[in-house]
């Protein structure tokens, strides 16, 4: 039987050993998953004062697990309904994390329907004559308004993609928030776009269903829990190539959300397009359009 002190005296020497002997690099995903492109990141809940701090927090997590390229959209705040100003200077802090890492980070404008005429400004500022290469909406008014078909029109224009946030909440949305249903149906309105479905409606089997029919609606995978089963059932549903990976970082982090693709049991070729391979296709006539190597 061990004393207290000679357990002590083990404890203390185990301690010390496993600090002398180097420590293991932190895994990195690469290899048959191809690069990683993050389709789905904010600056928001990040620790720092300007935007080049806060994205300085965010690529430290990323190059852990080997993201290549996050696409960013919203500034420090999530506004329900903005305003001209509060668009502008979200646009703004996002284009600042452009300027300085421009092969680290893609962006999509800000815009709001309910504020089209300034809107469509930004998007000529922002995308247009601007680095960034899609559209993101969030809650302020539900995307199948005929409102948002201007934006869809000078979306199309530049062959851009647009990101729109949904839910399907058991107690009911906020005002203005979209659900998939509501994805569909300006999906339907516009089949030339391509519109990726944020976070599969949280609800992520009858999100899933839902956007089946409608070919130009792709799947965002980022923000909801990762519960084994929704990779494989978009695969089987809708196919590989209408997956897209996404983190929802900082809010969310990179493994968990990762987790639900490397841990899928599909194919690996289609987890080289979930995690890079359908973004880059998604991505590609806008930015030849810019000049970009693709």
């Amino acid at each position: 039987m061990i004393d207290r002190r000679t357990l002590f005296k083990r404890v203390l020497a185990g301690l010390a050993l496993s600090q002398a002997r180097p420590m293991p690099s932190s895994p990195v995903i690469t290899g048959a998953t191809g690069p990683i492109w993050d389709a789905h990141t904010h600056l928001t809940s990040l620790a720092g004062e300007t935007p080049e701090e806060r994205f300085t927090q965010l690529l430290k997590y990323a190059d852990r697990l080997g993201v290549e390229r996050v696409v960013l959209s919203l500034g420090y705040t999530i506004f329900s309904d903005p305003s001209p100003q509060q668009l502008r200077e979200e646009n703004d802090q996002v284009l600042r994390v452009l300027h300085r890492w421009p092969d680290r980070a893609f962006g999509f404008v800000y815009l709001s329907p309910n504020q089209l005429e300034f809107s469509l400004q930004e998007f000529d500022r922002c995308v247009r004559d601007g680095p960034m290469v899609g559209i993101k909406l969030l809650t302020a008014r539900r995307c199948s308004a005929p409102e948002l078909d201007p934006i869809v029109e000078r979306a199309l224009t530049m062959k851009v993609p647009i990101l729109q946030h949904t839910w399907l909440k058991i107690g009911g949305n906020e005002p203005g928030e979209s659900t998939p249903y509501d994805v569909v149906e300006l999906a339907r309105r516009h089949p030339q776009l391509s519109i990726i479905c944020g976070h599969t409606g949280g609800d992520w089997e009858r999100g899933i269903r839902i956007v089946r029919a409608t070919s130009n609606v792709s799947i965002c995978l980022a923000g909801f829990d990762p519960t084994s089963g929704v990779v494989e059932m978009g695969v089987r549903e809708l196919g590989a190539e209408r997956l897209v990976y996404g983190s929802d970082s900082g809010g969310r982090s990179f493994a968990s959300q990762l987790s639900k693709v490397v841990g899928a049991e599909i194919p690996e070729s289609g987890k080289r397009e979930i995690l890079g391979g359908n973004l880059h296709r998604m991505l590609t006539p806008v930015l030849k359009t810019k000049g970009y190597r693709v």
